[in-house]
């Protein structure tokens, strides 16, 4: 039986991809992170997008009716043994960004920063956040 291989491409920075390889990570599933720069981003977009305006807004039209039916999937399991939801993970990526843009922002809310450092300290996503490649944002 051949190996299931997950591929995760997006920008050279965390952005919007880091959430998917918080649960990668957490998860422990191996996957490639093939890493895109902004200099080849309009050359791969004109693959992505269809050949006209109107595939286009079909193709964008899909993507936001997925998203809002995601919104509607109950997340988090009943299971005692979760500890962490999706919600959780991806919280520590938008932190890690506001941190970025405003140093110290959470450092008189300490239920933030107690919610950082518990997702830092999940074995898998610290080893996620010891490895990554280190980007801005």
């Amino acid at each position: 039986m051949a190996m299931t291989s997950y591929k995760l491409t997006y920008f050279n920075m965390r952005g919007r991809a880091e959430l998917p390889r918080y649960i990668f990570a957490y998860a422990g599933i191996a996957f490639e992170d093939r890493r895109v720069e902004w200099r080849d981003w309009p050359s791969i977009k004109k693959r992505l997008v269809g050949n006209s305006r109107l595939a286009e807004a079909q193709a964008d039209a899909l993507v936001d009716t997925l998203n809002d039916f995601t919104l509607l999937i109950p997340w988090r399991e009943d299971n005692p043994q979760i500890k962490e939801t999706w919600a959780d993970l991806y919280c520590h990526v938008c932190f890690t960004t506001f941190s970025v843009l405003r140093p110290g922002f959470a450092d008189h809310h300490p239920a933030l920063c107690g919610l950082t450092h518990r997702v830092e300290a999940i074995p898998n996503i610290a080893k996620w956040i010891q490895c990554r490649p280190t980007t801005e944002f």
